[in-house]
């Protein structure tokens, strides 16, 4: 299994890939467009043709950037899909002077496993009041804040 970027080939089977996520509400959906308009920002883990795994680098400021719909296939969970493309996500923040990497989650553990610490979701107002304030959960966020100084 190899970590990329995306490819625009990639993006209907990530949007897929990621949707059915979002329908046992283990993330947000993401449009299709939304997908195009970012492709610059999404890395996958194919394996034989397949995804495997997706996450995205979203800068949001000069010092901040957010993970973004970081997802492992069941079938390759456990495997270090999830670590590798966190790392690539990281790397790239680092490459590009991102101070700070932020993530909303439903799955705090895993980034607290990986250096991450819980935050407030008041701490982080370039978020709260920009993507945030589009979303259908807006105000009554569910998922938990957490970031790592890099």
């Amino acid at each position: 299994m190899k970590i990329r970027k995306a490819k625009i080939s990639d993006i209907k089977q990530i949007h897929k890939f990621v949707n059915e996520f979002a329908k046992k509400e283990e993330m947000l959906p993401r449009s299709l467009n939304d997908l195009y308009e970012s492709i610059r920002d999404i890395f996958v883990c194919k394996d034989r043709g397949r995804i495997k795994g997706v996450s995205a680098l979203h800068i949001l400021w000069e010092d901040l950037a957010e993970i973004r719909s970081l997802a492992v296939s069941k079938e390759a969970q456990g495997k270090g899909v999830g670590r590798s493309l966190l790392n690539a996500c990281l790397r790239e923040a680092k490459q590009l002077g991102i101070k700070r990497v932020f993530a909303l989650t439903y799955q705090p553990e895993f980034f607290l496993k990986n250096g991450f610490k819980g935050i407030d979701k008041s701490k982080l107002p370039q978020k709260i009041w920009g993507d945030c304030l589009r979303c259908p959960k807006f105000p009554e966020c569910d998922e938990d804040a957490v970031i790592i100084e890099l």
